[in-house]
């Protein structure tokens, strides 16, 4: 059984997140009702920080991220976006802070059902303390600056 789980979040904790449908391909025009879906929320569960944009979007360089008819649409939801660098997995949140998290407390676990394997998936991030998110922004925002510094020069 295989599943496939898109989040957001922020340094307060999760903001959205779902999962792919069964059979479904993640092209541009699927991945724009996702974010469309997570700007209503953001409304929703973050009133301030949409209200005065003061938040960004960090998604990696698949090409459903990169399409031009997702850019036309952030644009037009004057939504900011960092552009991900290639070959910079430390700039992935999801990556370094979240997924591992996830991946810890379920390892070992065996699960009937696709429903019980995103039942459990689902819970686990919502347990993780919001310090624990903010801690993750503030390493994100150092590895960023680490990144921007050389001005596209190779660093270790």
């Amino acid at each position: 059984m295989k599943t496939m789980l898109i989040v957001f979040f922020d340094s307060q904790g999760n903001v959205h997140k779902e999962f792919v449908q069964e059979d479904c391909t993640v092209n541009a025009e699927y991945y724009k009702s996702v974010l469309d879906r997570l700007i209503s929320r953001i409304r929703r569960v973050r009133p301030n920080p949409y209200l005065t944009h003061d938040y960004f979007l960090q998604h990696d360089n698949a090409p459903a991220h990169s399409a031009a008819k997702i850019r036309h649409f952030l644009t037009q939801k004057q939504v900011a976006t960092m552009n991900h660098p290639p070959y910079s997995p430390d700039l992935s949140s999801p990556d370094y802070f979240l997924f591992p998290k996830v991946k810890l407390q379920l390892k070992g676990a065996r699960f009937d059902t696709l429903e019980e394997i995103q039942k459990a998936v689902t819970d686990q991030p919502n347990k993780i303390p919001a310090e624990d998110f903010s801690n993750a922004m503030k390493k994100f925002e150092t590895r960023a600056n680490l990144c921007i510094t050389p001005n596209g020069s190779y660093f270790e």
